[in-house]
């Protein structure tokens, strides 16, 4: 039996979805999060719902009945130290709050291989896209330069594709997938650290909860592009999802005005072919459409811009800046992003009162 892998999590929301997948693999994960989030996790542990085909209603796993061992600490009580992988699962503007900036640049400085399941690459992983400059990206981030520590080298991009949510009336310990995809990664430069995420893959693949094979595995490509799969869906849905008076379901931005979500869906899945994906690497629009179907609350960029939010994830901004490097643009992307600025800058506005 080999030793389990020790992982250290961003992070405690999404990334105890995968969480929950590494430690039914029989890995261990400590998660970095808030002290009353911390002394949840670390009491009643984390509790994960979903579906699972042919099985009625949702199947609740306790990370306590999992083989891996779940603990979960603040960003002063959190150290790279011991660890075989970090996990970049928290929004990307929490990178610059106090404390979590510091871990972040002590795992940079600890030459750990980092895997992120943010909707934005972190900027280091950009310098693995030929044909990007991620100097001129810089911008897209609410702030640049904490990842002015990292070697790309050792940062590599999952598809955060699993749909998840913290059910309101619920604890924040429990977590409720509604889409039960895969994360899609893409392997890193060194043979050594692809092993990790291949080992990961298999003892996900392979193991069983209660006789069950469960859904959300987490899946290693050699192709750095993989993972862009993502950005058509961010911005035909994610992103669409803010207006400029309200928000409304992925569901509704999608299937509301459909040939504007195929327009703009295929405008960003050209662009990823200009920097060098193959039409292979990415997901047809009718897949996609398909599955925002079952997509019937906003996103969580729409309800973080309607709770007042300053910033948010900015994938948006990002697509239209490398479309811009690439001699690309798409007037319907443009209005996306501007609506966003709108109503980040309404948010500013309204805070200064």
């Amino acid at each position: 039996m080999k030793n389990p892998y020790n992982i250290l999590i961003f992070g405690a929301s999404y990334g105890s979805l995968l969480a929950t997948k590494l430690l039914l693999g029989g890995h261990n994960v400590r998660m970095v999060c808030t002290p009353a989030e911390a002394e949840l996790f670390n009491r009643e542990g984390a509790i994960v719902r979903m579906p699972v085909k042919g099985r009625d209603g949702l199947v609740e796993i306790h990370s306590r009945k999992l083989p891996g061992k779940l603990t979960a600490c603040t960003p002063a009580d959190a150290s790279p130290e011991g660890h075989d992988l970090v996990v970049l699962g928290m929004q990307e503007p929490q990178y610059r709050s106090p404390g979590v900036r510091e871990l972040l640049a002590a795992v940079a400085k600890a030459k750990l291989p980092c895997m992120s399941i943010m909707n934005i690459p972190p900027l280091p992983y950009l310098a693995r896209l030929p044909g990007i400059d991620p100097s001129s990206c810089r911008v897209c981030y609410t702030d640049a330069t904490v990842w002015d520590g990292f070697d790309s080298k050792l940062m590599t991009l999952c598809s955060p594709d699993p749909q998840a949510f913290r059910p309101p009336e619920e604890k924040v310990n429990v977590l409720q997938v509604r889409l039960p995809t895969n994360f899609k990664s893409a392997r890193f430069p060194s043979d050594a650290h692809t092993a990790i995420l291949r080992r990961l893959e298999a003892d996900i693949q392979a193991a069983r909860f209660d006789g069950m094979e469960l859904p959300v595995k987490l899946k290693v490509y050699d192709s750095v592009f993989v993972p862009l799969a993502k950005w058509s869906m961010l911005l035909a849905g994610n992103y669409r999802c803010i207006q400029k008076d309200g928000i409304r379901p992925i569901k509704d931005a999608v299937h509301s005005d459909l040939e504007t979500s195929r327009s703009v869906y295929s405008w960003v899945a050209k662009l990823c072919v200009s920097l060098g994906a193959d039409e292979k690497d990415l997901v047809p629009f009718e897949k996609y459409a398909a599955a925002a179907q079952s997509l019937v609350t906003p996103s969580s960029a729409a309800r973080a811009v309607a709770g007042g939010a300053l910033s948010i994830e900015r994938t948006d901004r990002l697509v239209k800046a490398i479309g811009e490097q690439k001699g690309m643009r798409s007037p319907k992307v443009d209005e996306i992003v501007a609506i966003v600025d709108a109503r980040l800058e309404a948010n500013y506005q309204a805070n200064k009162k």
